[in-house]
């Protein structure tokens, strides 16, 4: 028997989560994405390709918004995982404390500058290592298979600041501004220095690949006379899933392209206060043509009214509001397009957010293989 063709609007119905006033429906998918009894939904590569889009609406260096159209959201919600959590950075792991004497703690310290987003040039981060970190046991704080602190897997950063009074030139009387009276009253992420050892003066050139903070003016601490902060800094490659520092996006988020639908016509001060209830840009106002009252019971008489109509529903909030109003009910129709998912990607600093989506694929389809050939040793 072969399978049934579906209709359009069958077709359309699957793809949209309708969003009404108190209740969101269709929700649920079937047991194999995609795939309903009855029908053939074979997978193939050409027809894949065929559905599939992406579209690009910003691309900044560290905001990035797109769209996938025609995946299934276990597939877009992977790439969301893998860019927060997966992706390999750069970030400082251990703190050798020489001299503290500001009033932030030493642990207080560390972990602020755990958290200073850093970058440099792609090609040094890619050429580091990982650092292997001691398997510490019960008594042995030190462990027995830790990797040494190299060139390719670690990287030197040093912070000496020392807050000094300024003197009475130029200083006016009264003056009780910090920043006036004392030379390094506030430590700035701009006052990390990188310390290239071994072939990292080759993969690190200066000055735009060193090893640096993304904003130089991250406040770290503040200081008065006589305070001093001495430290060093270990830097090591790690990913999101062991610590939120190590993650390379800031947000990395999607959301289902919304979809509204006029299914009578809302003309004169409807139009208008419908127009109200959306962000701007979602709704517009037209003038009624003649040929649309001749054809339309409902616009009759009406010729040079202003009738609402769908401008872009990529603004759209899906705030509900318009099915807030008596007026409105029966006119609209609210959803959500199941598989068509608009990502906003915002980097920490290290890497481009483009380049993150890209590194997200390679990292799934390294995944796929993997378990690809787990597979193939099952089966002999």
């Amino acid at each position: 028997m072969s399978p049934k063709p579906i209709s359009p609007e069958e077709a359309r119905r699957r793809k949209i989560v309708g969003v009404n006033a108190e209740t969101v429906t269709n929700v649920t998918s079937t047991d194999f994405p995609g795939h309903h009894p009855g029908e053939d939904h074979e997978w193939s590569l050409e027809k894949f390709s065929q559905n599939f889009e992406i579209q690009f609406h910003k691309n900044d260096s560290h905001d990035a918004s797109f769209s996938l159209i025609g995946i299934d959201a276990s597939i877009a919600n992977a790439f969301r995982r893998i860019m927060i959590a997966e992706i390999p950075t750069l970030a400082i792991e251990y703190v050798f404390v020489h001299n503290n004497t500001s009033i932030v703690q030493d642990e207080v310290l560390a972990a602020r500058l755990g958290l200073v987003p850093l970058t440099a040039c792609l090609s040094g981060l890619n050429w580091l290592q990982f650092y292997k970190k001691p398997a510490t046991q019960d008594g042995d704080e030190e462990g027995d298979d830790r990797d040494p602190a190299a060139d390719n897997n670690t990287v030197v950063l040093k912070l000496y600041v020392k807050c000094e009074w300024r003197g009475a030139e130029g200083v006016k009387s009264g003056e009780a501004d910090p920043e006036k009276l004392y030379i390094n009253s506030s430590v700035y992420a701009k006052q990390i220095t990188f310390e290239p050892t071994g072939r990292q003066n080759k993969e690190f050139p200066e000055p735009d690949g060193y090893v640096r903070p993304v904003n130089p003016e991250i406040l770290l601490a503040k200081m008065r006379p006589g305070q001093v902060i001495d430290l060093d800094m270990h830097c090591i490659k790690g990913i999101g899933a062991d610590h939120a520092k190590f993650s390379p996006v800031a947000t990395a988020t999607y959301r289902l392209l919304p979809t509204i639908d006029i299914v009578k016509p809302i003309v004169g001060d409807d139009a208008r206060k419908f127009a109200r209830c959306f962000p701007k840009g979602v709704i517009g106002l037209e003038d009624v043509t003649e040929e649309e009252c001749e054809t339309g019971r409902e616009l009759e008489g009406m010729a040079g009214e202003k009738k609402a109509v769908v401008r872009n529903t990529f603004k759209d909030t899906v705030s509900r509001e318009c099915l807030r109003h008596e007026e409105f009910q029966g006119k609209v129709k609210l959803g959500r397009v199941r598989d068509h998912f608009i990502f906003s990607v915002e980097s920490t600093g290290q890497f481009d957010s483009d380049y993150l989506f890209l590194e997200s694929v390679k990292t799934l389809r390294a995944k796929c293989s993997r378990l690809k050939r787990q597979f193939a040793n099952v089966m002999r």
